[in-house]
């Protein structure tokens, strides 16, 4: 593995992060600086951390403590997408991207196990 662009979960969060860019802009104007800008950075705080973390892979408890950012900003925007689909689209909800970001928290706790006791620098 030479990148993290390697990686299953940084490149299912860099996908998901683009989803969520776009369906964050089609919120109100007035919740574009509210949930939409804090739904965007939480979920490009994913992918950012998995490649933070990947940079400090010699220190396999700094990737780890990295990854665990990820998890709690999937988590995060789990939070976001479950209130702006309550608020904006009852008529359709999230639901979707809502299960895609679940299976991402289940691939990121997966993987920081893997790193827990498996990874070599």
């Amino acid at each position: 593995m030479k990148s993290y662009t390697d990686l299953e979960v940084y490149q299912l969060a860099y996908e998901l992060a683009i989803e969520i860019h776009k369906m964050s802009m089609k919120l109100p104007k007035y919740e574009l600086y509210e949930q939409g800008s804090q739904i965007r950075r939480s979920s490009k705080s994913i992918k950012d951390n998995i490649a933070e973390g990947f940079g400090r892979r010699r220190y396999k408890d700094e990737f780890v403590r990295f990854l665990i950012f990820a998890h709690s900003s999937c988590d995060e925007t789990i939070s976001q997408l479950n209130m702006i689909s309550d608020i904006h689209f009852s008529k359709e909800p999230l639901t979707g991207l809502i299960n895609k970001y679940d299976t991402l928290g289940r691939k990121l706790n997966s993987f920081i196990k893997y790193v827990e006791t498996s990874w070599q620098t």
